[in-house]
C-alpha cells in the first residue's frame, strides 16, 4: 500500500505537470490570437482574387493555359499540412485520417506528396508514399516566401505534365472547439468553383471589372497568384487550428491533472487517518493491559 511519502511525492509530480500544461495553454491562446487574425485577414484577399480570376476566364471564349489544361487523374500529387508537433489532441491524428481516406479514394493512381509539417513527414515517409518535396518548421511562422515556393514546384511539375492534379488537405479554423478538415482541387484551375462563391454570398457574375491589359495577359499573371494565395491562405488556416487544437487539449489537460491532485489528495488524507486511529487504537490497547 503507498505510503504517505509516496502520495506526496505524486501530488508534487502532478503539481508541476499541471503547471506546465498551464503555461502552454496560455503560450497556445497568445499564438492563436496573431494567427487567427493572420487567418481571417487572409480570407477576403483569397476570395476577391477568385472574382478576378473567374471574371477573367469567362471573358475569354476557350481560356488557353498550362494550368487550365485537363488531362485523366492518373498522377495526383497532395499537399498535407499537419502540425510541427504534439501535444494538440487529436489534430494531427484527424488531418492524416482525411488523407489516408483521399488515399484509399483513389488506390490505384499514381500518389505522391508534399509534407508540410513535420507529423505529417514522419508518418507518411513511414507509411512509404513517394515524397516530392517536404517543408518543415514552416507553419510556426507562416510566410508568403514559403508558399511562393510550394505553388512554384507544383506548377512547374504540373506544366511539364508530370503530374495530372493537385490537391491539398488542410484544417480550415472555424472555432477554438472546431475546426474543418478540407481537401480542396488547386490544379487544373476550373472556370468555376461550385459552392465556393454561393457559400461565401459570392456575386461576381453580377461585377463589371474594368480590365486595362488584354485578358490572356492578365491570366497569365493571375493563375500563378491564385495558386500562391490559395497555399498561403490553407498555411494560415492550419495554424490557427493547431493553435487551437492545443490550447483546448492543454487546458483539459489542466482541468485532468486538478482532478487527479484532487482524488490524490484524498487517498492519502484517508491513509494519514487510517494511521492516526491504527496508533490511538494502539496506544488505548497497550494503557489497557497494563491496567
Amino acid at each position: 500500500m503507498p505510503t504517505l511519502l509516496d502520495f506526496r511525492r505524486r501530488i508534487r509530480s502532478v503539481k508541476n505537470t499541471q503547471q506546465i500544461t498551464r503555461a502552454m495553454k496560455f503560450v497556445a491562446a497568445a499564438r492563436l490570437r496573431r494567427a487567427q487574425e493572420a487567418a481571417l485577414a487572409a480570407r477576403p484577399y483569397a476570395r476577391e482574387l477568385a472574382r478576378v480570376l473567374r471574371s477573367t476566364m469567362s471573358r475569354i471564349a476557350e481560356p488557353q493555359h498550362p494550368l487550365l489544361a485537363t488531362r485523366p487523374e492518373e498522377r495526383i500529387l497532395t499537399i498535407v499540412l499537419t502540425g510541427e508537433r504534439g501535444l494538440a489532441g487529436a489534430f494531427n491524428t484527424n488531418i492524416l485520417r482525411k488523407a489516408n481516406e483521399f488515399f484509399r479514394a483513389h488506390k490505384g493512381k499514381k500518389l505522391s506528396v508534399i509534407p508540410v509539417g513535420k507529423k505529417g513527414r514522419d508518418s507518411l515517409k513511414k507509411a512509404g508514399f513517394n515524397i516530392v518535396a517536404e517543408y518543415i518548421n514552416v507553419l510556426a511562422r507562416v510566410d508568403f516566401a514559403t508558399a511562393r515556393d510550394i505553388a512554384t514546384l507544383v506548377t512547374g511539375l504540373y506544366a511539364k505534365e508530370e503530374i495530372d492534379s493537385v490537391y491539398i488537405v488542410f484544417s480550415e479554423f472555424k472555432t477554438v472547439m472546431t475546426a474543418n478538415l478540407v481537401v480542396e482541387k488547386l490544379l487544373p484551375v476550373e472556370a468555376v468553383r461550385e459552392g465556393e462563391g454561393s457559400a461565401a454570398g459570392d456575386n461576381s457574375s453580377q461585377v463589371d471589372y474594368i480590365y486595362e491589359q488584354p485578358e490572356e495577359q492578365l491570366l497569365d499573371k493571375l493563375l500563378p497568384r491564385y495558386i500562391e494565395t490559395q497555399i498561403l491562405r490553407a498555411m494560415l488556416e492550419s495554424s490557427a487550428a493547431e493553435h487551437g487544437a492545443r490550447m483546448t487539449a492543454m487546458e483539459s489537460a489542466t482541468k485532468n491533472a486538478g482532478d487527479v491532485i484532487e482524488a490524490l489528495t484524498l487517498h492519502m488524507n484517508k491513509v494519514r487517518q487510517a494511521a492516526i486511529t491504527k496508533e490511538i487504537i494502539e496506544i488505548v490497547s497497550g494503557a489497557a493491559s497494563t491496567a
